[in-house]
């Protein structure tokens, strides 16, 4: 049984019919209500048991009571897949104290709260499982992604920190590192006030351009990943480019992927 964030869209709906495809049952999270009652309606048509939950993952107290609600309707969990995330565009100086603690907020301490929420159920299952969704921006830190690098290393850090206290037991953990899968995290990413809105077509047109594993593809990836308990994933060739260079040329590295992240945020 597996509990899945940020399942409305993107690599989570991709999760749970992957998941729900290999007979698993699930309790999914979203705070998008519509999405995740799609995604939901999709999936009980593999005759697996499914539930909803509106859920913030930036709300520690909704997050807290949230293993209560899924054991009443679950009675276990075996795996916690931590998918929720957001996106800011804009450089450090560009976005405020108050965006940079909203992303921080759901990329790294919903990861945080819902891992530190689950490990108790998890503790009771001779195997279980914990895989935390990170980026190729949790392996390189790009202009313009002082927010989101900053939270996707954190989740590395965490996750790398977190599976060495939990080796030898029964609980395993894989840190996902995706480069570019087409979901809408760039289309439905904030904008901080000062960035010219020239330069956030261009971001998102780029993009498009280097987003090419779908995410029904990450998702197959991830559940392999899962089933072999491999502590760590690259999805596709441009995240494993990026993560040959970045140990090749631990300084220097971005002069060899800087054409990729050559536009810089303009102010109005």
């Amino acid at each position: 049984m597996a509990v899945v964030s940020g399942a409305a869209s993107g690599i989570g709906a991709a999760l749970a019919h992957e998941l729900a495809q290999a007979g698993c049952h699930l309790a999914l999270c979203d705070f998008k209500a519509p999405g995740l009652a799609d995604t939901a309606a999709h999936v009980r048509s593999s005759a697996v048991r499914v539930s909803e939950h509106v859920l913030d993952v930036s709300n520690a107290a909704a997050v807290a009571a949230l293993p209560a609600a899924v054991l009443a309707q679950h009675g276990r969990v075996n795996l916690l897949i931590n998918n929720a995330g957001v996106a800011l565009m804009g450089s450090f100086e560009q976005v405020s104290l108050e965006d940079f603690e909203w992303l921080i907020g759901i990329n790294l301490f919903g990861t945080v709260r819902m891992t530190k929420a689950f490990l108790p159920l998890l503790r009771r299952e001779a195997f279980a499982h914990i895989t935390n969704i990170s980026s190729v921006f949790g392996l390189i830190a790009p202009p313009g992604q002082s927010a989101y690098a900053t939270s996707k290393f954190g989740v590395r850090g965490f996750s790398e920190a977190l599976r060495a206290e939990l080796a030898g037991g029964p609980i395993s953990l894989t840190c996902v590192h995706p480069g570019g899968v087409r979901t809408a995290i760039a289309d439905s990413a904030r904008t901080a006030a000062a960035v010219d809105a020239a330069y956030v077509r261009a971001a998102r047109e780029r993009f498009r351009r280097v987003a090419r594993t779908s995410p029904d593809e990450a998702a197959r990836q991830i559940v392999a990943a899962v089933v072999a308990r491999r502590p760590r994933l690259l999805i596709g060739a441009d995240a494993r480019l990026i993560a040959l260079l970045a140990r090749l040329f631990p300084v220097g590295h971005m002069q060899y992927l800087r054409r990729a992240f050559t536009e810089k945020p303009g102010a109005n």
